[in-house]
């Protein structure tokens, strides 16, 4: 059974997202124009690990940083769908000068597709230390069990 990352289509995509990806993120290591404050918050997404137990599928979000009310959860369609934002904790001061900013902050939305074993009426989660664990329970006839084996008279 597997999870698959869900890619919502859209006519904007080109087949060379990932350059032009790079592109941006090297226009901003440069200082080029094209980067700047708003590219560096479009592109903050936030790390994901799925695990599979014979019971269930377990997600884990690195969300640190954020607050459970800046996080929303929505299963419609098999799409299990992360939502948030992470808002930026830099002030502007007179005084200060920030020589380097790598921290990311902004909008994200992480979509997966779920397989048709898991039960979405019953998926929970749990927010701690920056962490969100989504349990993503499996129907029972997906659980794998022992078959006997009879001997015939």
């Amino acid at each position: 059974m597997a999870i698959t990352r869900y890619t919502r289509r859209s006519p904007f995509l080109s087949p060379w997202t990932e350059l032009e990806e790079m592109s941006e993120r090297l226009n901003r290591l440069f200082g080029e124009p094209g980067g700047g404050e708003a590219a560096r918050r479009a592109v903050w997404s936030p790390a994901v690990n799925v695990e599979e137990t014979k019971d269930e599928l377990l997600l884990t979000a690195e969300l640190p940083g954020m607050n459970i009310d800046d996080i929303q959860i929505e299963v419609e369609n098999n799409v299990l769908s992360l939502r948030g934002e992470k808002k930026e904790e830099r002030e502007a001061r007179e005084d200060r000068r920030y020589h380097l900013w790598e921290r990311c902050y902004g909008s994200f939305e992480r979509s997966f597709t779920l397989p048709r074993t898991v039960k979405p009426e019953e998926i929970s989660a749990q927010f701690k230390d920056g962490i969100l664990h989504v349990q993503m329970p499996k129907a029972a006839e997906a659980k794998s069990r022992q078959i006997t084996i009879k001997a015939e008279g």
